[in-house]
């Protein structure tokens, strides 16, 4: 159970020794073949340059320690993957670490690495965060370059990083975002306003949120934000078609994962009715979310609804989509949105509470999270 696929050693031209990270391996690294964790990609051609967020690392001073595991295709919530073998979950090996970027949460999470990249089309960053007990952040749609990530086209994946401090974190969003401004990320956010999203969720971990928020000191009032439901489903649809345009081909080949090739032929039933329903969901969300986002500079809410699930329950078929059904909707309507690990009262694992803010100020969003962080570490 390895959160890498492979390991090694990559810097920059000055061959510094700076900060570690681990690159999702749906992201290309010159040199290395970009497998998405498939068997049907497993003898894909190295790539022949970096990805851009890549390149952009190594600009930075940063040392690449090798490629993150990850659900097979970044098309599965659990982080399970029979290939290339499972993560192993930080906070309790017995449970899954989330999916798809598994191996990135999981390798920030055992102390392997500084910070990781991942991917985020349906909570794959999130998701991953909040299982394993770390910080995990989407950024606005479009803000970070996708050039040379698979799949090539998505209107809901984003690039995104992992860590354990935020300082790290914001340090990584700085080295692959040139737009990102790290002093605003690290300015006072006492002043900023939250709402706090009514959820269905575990009452324990909805606890957990609210007293995070109120032993940061900062101004909250209750929310409702409608169609969360809609957007959850509108994004499983968006997701199923463009991941079947992507990988669908795969199909034939007959060397997917069992899981993979259910979900895959499942994807491919989707209906251009079922996606032109789904976008006019997108347009009705995204303008509940900016709505919302008037009266507040951040809403807040728990990450995932639940704990994550055994590995052997995962197994043994229980269904785990319902994991993003607090996340999904963000893909969805493009918002920046971060999971930030808080202590549940009675409960031995950190749950996720999630930090969404307007679009194009994910500055906001780190800087809510780092003042978060500082309180609940007094």
């Amino acid at each position: 159970m390895s959160a890498f696929i492979s390991e090694f050693d990559l810097r920059g031209h000055d061959d510094t020794d700076g900060p570690s990270i681990a690159i999702k391996d749906s992201i290309d690294i010159a040199g290395y073949p970009t497998t998405a964790a498939s068997r049907a990609l497993a003898d894909a051609p190295a790539a022949t340059e970096h990805a851009e967020v890549v390149q952009r690392l190594l600009d930075a001073g940063w040392r690449i320690n090798g490629k993150a595991n990850m659900h097979e295709l970044a098309f599965g919530m659990t982080g399970i993957n029979d290939f290339t073998g499972t993560p192993i979950n930080p906070q309790d090996a017995a449970r899954i670490p989330g999916g798809s970027s598994s191996g990135s949460a999981s390798a920030v999470g055992l102390g392997l690495v500084d910070a990781a990249l991942g991917t985020d089309t349906g909570g794959s960053v999130r998701g991953p965060a909040a299982c394993c007990g770390v910080i995990g952040l989407k950024p606005t749609f479009g803000r970070v370059s996708r050039r040379g990530v698979a799949p090539v086209e998505s209107t809901l994946d984003c690039v995104g990083p992992f860590a354990r401090h935020m300082r790290v974190l914001i340090d990584a969003m700085t080295a692959i975002d040139p737009s990102f401004d790290a002093y605003s990320a690290r300015r006072n956010a006492s002043a900023l306003r939250v709402g706090i999203v009514a959820a269905v969720a575990e009452e324990s971990i909805r606890n957990a949120v609210d007293d995070a928020v109120h032993r940061a000191g900062l101004a909250a009032r209750n929310i409702e934000l409608n169609s969360m439901d809609d957007a959850f489903r509108a994004g499983l649809a968006v997701i199923n078609a463009e991941t079947w345009h992507a990988f669908g081909h795969l199909v034939e080949t007959g060397k997917l994962g069992a899981d993979l090739d259910a979900r895959l032929r499942g994807a491919a039933n989707t209906t251009a009715a079922d996606l032109a329903a789904a976008e006019d969901v997108r347009r009705i969300f995204t303008a509940a979310v900016d709505r919302a986002l008037e009266a507040v500079d951040v809403l807040v809410l728990p990450t995932l609804p639940a704990f994550p699930i055994t590995l052997e329950a995962a197994r043994a078929g229980a269904s785990v989509i319902a994991m993003s059904s607090l996340i999904r909707p963000f893909n969805l309507s493009g918002h920046p949105a971060l999971s930030f690990p808080v202590r549940v009262e009675g409960a031995s694992l950190k749950a996720g509470l999630q930090i969404v803010g307007r679009k194009g100020a994910d500055e906001n969003v780190c800087a809510v999270a780092a003042h978060i962080e500082a309180a609940l570490a007094q």
